[in-house]
């Protein structure tokens, strides 16, 4: 996604090239001429960028020239970052013009050579731009403008937790119901019997772990202990085992504990009791890793239950001999239900409109029963006023994205390229921590602050509470 942000660098240049006026340039009066042909350069370019970013999806070539790209628009910001700073040192400079250019003439950073070198370096920069350029008719790009802005964002997954409100789920009735009879009523040799939910990503797994774990039944005398911990894709036993503490305890352990001490803890707090765990989003495929902390989870009392949800059919063979639990995509009528709860949130009377349902049963045939997709292009939709608004939707954007089932991030995607500009900064930005980290929002809001991404329109709010907001 970071790609998309080549457009905004390329408009930035422009509007940085633009502002340097021949009095500005002074003894560089050479320079106008490089500089105009930079920025025709990269106006051309930026006319294409838009439609290179979505064909990035599915061609690397075309993702390896956006990369390019980017660089060689970094390198260009850089250069007349420095040439500004150098415009402005000169300016500030006093004296008469000729006594002033004398001064420069002889000074330890002789003017003209200056001219020279930096003419130098934006023929280059121009040069590299121009190939770049030229590859680009190799892909047949099309020209085209941003695309409309929203107002929604669509969230990078966080860790997850395990409460959700049972109005918010819809369809999942019938698996709720097959997950509680494996966990109230099944009858298992083993103390600890561990049931893997198996499901592509935005399926809904962790929604109905969440259901089952805060279901009555569940709750009500039960099980003595309940935890839940998302594991996602570094799994380290350490830190997995100082969450379960902290999950059952309510309180995490002294950071300074050794893994001896911490098991120690976790078989003393688990020991004898029946207990109920959640292990959501388990990426590991190595035996061995989870060998070594189902080791020091087998201790529960008769009837308890690990809950692990997974991806990977792998894991789930890898974590339980028994069958694992398959999530499916939801049937029609709720798949349906769910498009139209969201994408008609703003507009009642279009719900029954026989235009729009047609065109968007058309485009929910794409999402294949995903939940998370489902929740994805109907909030798209949702901003999306008329008809033909919709039609151009599924005929454009739509019909772009990758076919592949197994592969939802290109129809996810969408929301990202449907975001403001400066929401694209902030969102990209966040790709710098690692998955599942816990992010301080001041701190990261500081960040963004510091690069520039937080665009002030007037002065009643500060630049953090800007930030905070977004």
């Amino acid at each position: 996604m970071a790609e998309a942000i080549a457009f905004d660098i390329a408009v930035e240049l422009i509007t940085k090239l633009s502002s340097f006026a021949v009095s500005q340039i002074g003894l560089w009066r050479n320079v106008k001429d490089d500089l105009d042909d930079l920025g025709t350069t990269v106006s051309t370019i930026k006319a294409v960028i838009l439609d290179a970013e979505e064909k990035s999806v599915t061609n690397n070539l075309v993702k390896v020239w956006l990369e390019e790209l980017k660089d060689a628009l970094y390198d260009a910001d850089d250069l007349l970052d420095d040439f500004s700073t150098e415009t402005l040192r000169k300016d500030l400079m006093g004296g008469k013009k000729l006594m002033k250019e004398v001064r420069l003439f002889f000074s330890s950073s002789n003017q003209f050579a200056y001219g020279l070198k930096i003419g130098r370096k934006i023929k280059a920069i121009n040069a590299r731009l121009a190939s770049i350029e030229s590859k680009a008719n190799s892909f047949g790009f099309m020209v085209r403008d941003r695309p409309l802005e929203t107002s929604f964002m669509t969230k990078k997954r966080e860790q997850t937790h395990s409460f959700v409100p049972k109005d918010k789920i819809i369809g999942r009735d019938n698996d709720k119901a097959a997950l509680l009879k494996l966990v109230l009523e099944f009858e298992s040799e083993e103390n600890v019997y561990i049931i893997p939910i198996v499901g592509l990503g935005g399926l809904g797994k962790t929604a109905l772990a969440q259901l089952v774990y805060n279901d009555e039944m569940v709750l009500k005398n039960n099980f003595e202990l309940m935890m839940w911990v998302c594991v996602s894709n570094v799994f380290d036993v350490k830190l997995i085992v100082e969450n379960i503490i902290k999950s059952a305890t309510g309180q995490a352990p002294d950071q300074n504990l050794e893994m001896d001490q911490l098991q120690k803890q976790l078989r003393e707090k688990i020991g004898g009791k029946k207990y109920l765990l959640v292990l959501d989003d388990i990426w590991n495929e190595e035996r061995e890793n989870w060998v070594s902390l189902k080791e020091l989870l087998i201790g529960g009392a008769k009837g308890s239950r690990i809950i692990v949800t997974t991806r990977s059919f792998k894991v789930a063979k890898i974590t339980s001999k028994c069958q694992p639990y398959v999530l499916k995509g939801l049937s029609d009528y709720d798949a349906w239900s769910l498009f139209k709860e969201i994408a008609f949130e703003q507009r009642y009377a279009d719900s029954t409109d026989s235009a729009f349902v047609e065109i968007g049963q058309q485009i929910l045939e794409r999402c294949g029963g995903v939940p998370l997709v489902i929740r994805t292009i109907a909030s798209t939709l949702s901003y999306k006023e008329t008809e033909q608004d919709w039609r151009s939707f599924k005929d454009n954007e739509l019909a772009r994205i990758s076919q592949n089932e197994d592969n939802i991030l290109p129809t996810l995607k969408l929301s990202y390229d449907h975001l403001p500009a400066h929401l694209k900064h902030c969102f990209a930005y966040c790709r710098l921590y690692p998955k599942d980290y816990e992010i301080d929002v001041q701190t990261l809001v500081q960040f963004w602050v510091a690069q520039g991404f937080v665009k002030q329109s007037n002065g009643t709010q500060s630049l953090q509470e800007i930030g905070e907001r977004e």
